[in-house]
């Protein structure tokens, strides 16, 4: 009686495989609810893959990976003099980004012999330093001579193929600041992007840090179900659910696993600006208008709609009369955002 993640073990494994053999250098991402595995887990596939760094969102992300991952930690959160820097056995495995002149200062003074990337500013506008900055931490650099400074990172927008002209903008920058590297770690280029990068700049070495199109690229080797725990049928008028609401028309109530705090019905906002995302919207916005909101429960081909909020662990869904009505116990597929999701069984073959 769960909300499931079921993988192709197989599959996912020669696509990890696919992934780390075409890309040198590969750098993978684990981090938040680790794609929907578990940073654990991730950290054990980075492992298996033979990966000799692993990246992690936060510092306070180190404690589930170090025991299951001997390699390099790089934190991709820019070190603060009020970070939180959880204990990892042994500390030198670390690799801290660093955004900011006086953090640069605040690290050295606090370990001179830390190991750091400076991240360039992109046109994410997150964190970075400006051209005029990476010059004067490389002037830093120069007098703590125990710093191991292991590149420059930058971290770009995912917008895709339009990641070229402002890689050799930054590329000139990293050239002019004159830094003791030739290690450039980056975010979001695809595979013909990173070629081409390589084949520019070849006395730099590339590091790729890749989450997404690594764990997920193959969705096709994932499936997520949940289980059919109670059905009811209904008449027009009928009334239900916590909030009291009212069956629109005959039909059944149908409940099953997964409710908000799997992460089911909570959305994050879009970046699709496409004609046929906005004319969604505007749909979705006439079904939330008539009480009717769709839901990510697919039963009969069809995307069906939630009778009413998710609750913290099941969900009411509302099925007209004349639908299939699946029996108690049977897996119903779930389509949901695994960056945003909590699993409560994940079962690879």
């Amino acid at each position: 009686m769960s909300l499931t993640l079921t993988v192709d073990g197989d599959r996912w494994r020669k696509h990890l495989r696919s992934i780390a053999e075409s890309t040198p250098g590969l750098v993978p991402v684990a981090k938040g609810n680790g794609y929907g595995f578990g940073n654990g887990r991730l950290a054990r596939k980075s492992q298996w893959l033979g990966a000799d760094t692993l990246a992690v969102g936060t510092y306070d992300e180190l404690d589930q990976v170090s025991s299951r991952y001997d390699g390099s930690l790089l934190v991709l959160t820019p070190w603060r003099p009020f970070s939180t820097v959880a204990e990892v056995e042994p500390s030198d495995r670390v690799i801290h980004t660093v955004s900011r002149l006086e953090d640069l200062t605040g690290l050295l003074t606090a370990d001179p012999s830390a190991r750091l990337v400076l991240e360039r500013m992109t046109t994410m506008l997150r964190h970075g330093f400006t051209a005029r900055e990476l010059r004067a931490a490389a002037t830093v650099l120069a007098t703590h001579p125990r710093a191991r400074l292991e590149g420059v990172a930058f971290h770009l927008p995912l917008a895709q193929g339009e990641h070229l002209t402002e890689v050799e903008r930054l590329m000139t920058d990293v050239v002019a600041a004159g830094l003791d590297t030739r290690t450039v770690w980056v975010s979001h280029l695809t595979a013909k992007e990173l070629d081409t990068m390589r084949s520019s700049y070849g006395d730099f070495t590339v590091r790729p840090r890749i989450g997404t199109g690594l764990w997920l690229g193959d969705r096709g080797a994932l499936k997520v179900t949940a289980t059919v725990l109670d059905a009811h049928q209904v008449v027009r008028g009928d009334v239900y659910g916590y909030r009291g609401r009212t069956a629109p028309r005959n039909g059944t109530i149908l409940v099953v696993s997964g409710g908000s705090a799997h992460g089911i019905g909570l959305e994050a906002p879009t970046g699709d600006q496409s004609l046929r995302s906005r004319a969604a919207s505007i749909a979705k916005g006439g079904l939330d208008a008539a009480g009717f909101v769709r839901s990510p429960y697919s039963i009969g081909g069809k995307q069906r709609l939630f009778a009413e909020p998710p609750h913290m662990q099941a969900s009411m869904l509302f099925l007209p009369s004349g639908a299939q009505v699946p029996q108690i116990g049977e897996s119903v597929d779930v389509r949901v955002r695994y960056t945003a999701t909590t699993f409560d069984r994940t079962v690879i073959s």
